[in-house]
């Protein structure tokens, strides 16, 4: 999955540099749209393919702020703050 990714996001690099580069020679009239198809391509493929790799063995509950975490975050607190007195 990860090489997938590096893959995806070289061909968006490339896909803007290239239209870039076409859209300031002005030779092809297409530079628009190339950098446009690298930002479709990036937002819409690449970031869901992304965040589903990061988070697919994640527990949602562990960054949420539920009674129990907020215990957790207070404890934790007082544990650090008796240690530097």
């Amino acid at each position: 999955m990860k090489y997938v990714i590096r893959i995806l996001f070289i061909a968006v690099v490339a896909l803007i540099c290239i239209g870039y580069y076409f859209k300031n020679t002005g030779d092809h009239p297409t530079g628009d749209k190339i950098v446009g198809v690298g930002i479709l391509v990036a937002s819409f493929i690449l970031m869901p393919i992304f965040i589903y790799h990061r988070w697919k063995n994640k527990k949602v509950k562990d960054y949420m702020l539920t009674e129990e975490n907020l215990n957790k975050m207070r404890d934790y607190e007082r544990k650090k703050d008796r240690k530097e007195i």
